[in-house]
């Protein structure tokens, strides 16, 4: 009995063990996935504060919860099912949505640099500002953020797929659930700060605190530049991501001279001691912008082309 017993905790010990193994399995694959899919993430967390702006303070985080919630129902239950699928009977399938979601990251992030150099406004900043509007105005303008928000999140989660794509189907699945939920609640966590910094810092410059009061006006002269910054980083983000999932998926398929001279081009320098490794990513991060730019550029113009043939 004693020796059965002994055998029953060891097999439990192990499976304890084994179990362990697997959530850091997981764990680190969703950071890798996550890591991943930083572009997007970065133009999520700068295009949703806009649909937001002049509501009463009360009902800037609750509506951002309800978009939150919106945002984690795409990635779960319409994302994920059909990304998974074509992942397990047809992946080349998942290859080349990602390249077209490759291609629409770099159109995207061309898209912003065309209409800030012709000084056009840009369609991020075209949301129609809700100030005094009622529920029914609230619910569209929820309805809106959440249909944009589809956008963005199948491209999160194909990229991030396509970093664990050979794991296997089950470990895949819990993958990623981890990722959308993860994702989720980084976006609008930050999003949340963000929308409430200035009414942290009114708080704070009401306060006797010289100190406080200080910080109070820093924050609130500082929202208008972290967002902005925010939409640089995120415009910048895109095009490295989108150009260097371009520059991959046509080696998948079988074309290999772009990926080729990436790699020469970045071993080139992995010889510089101490710093070779940190130029060698500037260098891919660097030249897949430059072939994200070229590439969203040219969509940029063909997309132009197209519009005007229509208006004719």
């Amino acid at each position: 009995m004693a020796g059965g017993l002994v055998g029953l905790l060891d097999d439990v010990a192990a499976l304890a063990k084994l179990a362990a193994a697997s959530v850091d399995d997981v764990s680190a694959a969703a950071a890798r996935a996550s890591a991943k899919a930083a572009g997007v993430v970065v133009d999520d967390a700068a295009v949703t504060p806009a649909y937001v702006q002049g509501l009463a303070a009360d009902r800037e985080l609750p509506i951002i919860k309800k978009i939150a919630t919106g945002s984690l129902r795409n990635k779960l239950f319409f994302i994920t099912p059909v990304a998974l699928i074509l992942s397990a009977i047809a992946p080349v399938v998942v290859e080349i949505i990602l390249i077209f979601g490759g291609a629409f990251l770099c159109y995207e992030g061309a898209h912003k640099i065309y209409h800030k150099l012709s000084h056009h406004d840009d369609e991020h900043e075209k949301v129609t500002p809700s100030a005094a509007l009622g529920p029914e105005a609230e619910a569209e303008t929820i309805k809106g953020a959440v249909r944009t928000d589809f956008i963005l999140s199948a491209e999160i989660m194909v990229i991030s797929l396509k970093e664990v794509i050979e794991e296997p189907l089950l470990q895949r699945a819990v993958i990623m659930v981890v990722v959308a939920v993860f994702i989720t609640l980084v976006v609008y966590g930050v999003v949340g700060l963000i929308v409430k910094m200035d009414d942290i810092g009114l708080k704070m410059i009401e306060q006797d605190n010289e100190a406080s009061q200080a910080t109070g006006r820093k924050l609130v002269a500082g929202m208008p530049i972290l967002l902005k910054w925010l939409t640089v980083i995120g415009t910048a983000a895109m095009l490295w991501v989108g150009g260097h999932i371009l520059i991959v998926g046509a080696h998948e398929l079988g074309w290999d001279p772009p990926y080729d001279a990436l790699l020469a081009a970045e071993d080139s320098v992995h010889g510089i001691g101490g710093i070779g490794g940190v130029l060698g990513w500037l260098i891919n991060t660097g030249l897949s912008a430059v072939v994200g730019l070229v590439a969203g550029l040219l969509i940029v113009a063909v997309a132009s082309q197209l519009q005007r043939d229509g208006d004719h």
